[in-house]
């Protein structure tokens, strides 16, 4: 059973940082390349960051360049998006993806973990 579980979402007050991770299951998830989508109220769902299948090419959305990172840990299963100098405008609800290039429907989506942003 694939699964996706995602965690280290909550409030934070602007300028603050936390830690979402994504624990997999049920697939080998170094065959996978890793990303964070983020949805908020009222608007389509965006790429946030992703990292390739062995780690070696990460990219992240201009909106976040220099305030968020992607890594991820293939012995763990575990992906991880580190979030610093928090804004009110990245409150959404952050979802982990999971997608074995060029192969059609190997794509696995996790439950979401919501952020918010505000004093």
């Amino acid at each position: 059973q694939v699964q996706l579980v995602e965690s280290g979402g909550g409030l934070v007050q602007p300028g603050g940082s936390l830690r979402l991770s994504c624990v997999v299951s049920g697939f080998t998830f170094s065959m996978y390349d890793m990303s964070w989508y983020r949805q908020a109220p009222g608007k389509e769902r965006e790429l946030v960051a992703s990292v390739t299948s062995t780690g070696g090419t990460t990219n992240v959305a201009d909106s976040v360049k220099g305030r968020f990172t992607i890594s991820r840990d293939n012995a763990k299963n575990m992906v991880n998006l580190q979030m610093n100098s928090l804004k009110p405008e990245d409150t959404a609800v952050y979802y982990c993806n999971a997608d074995r290039r060029g192969w059609s429907g190997y794509n696995h989506w996790g439950q979401g973990t919501q952020v918010t942003v505000s004093s």
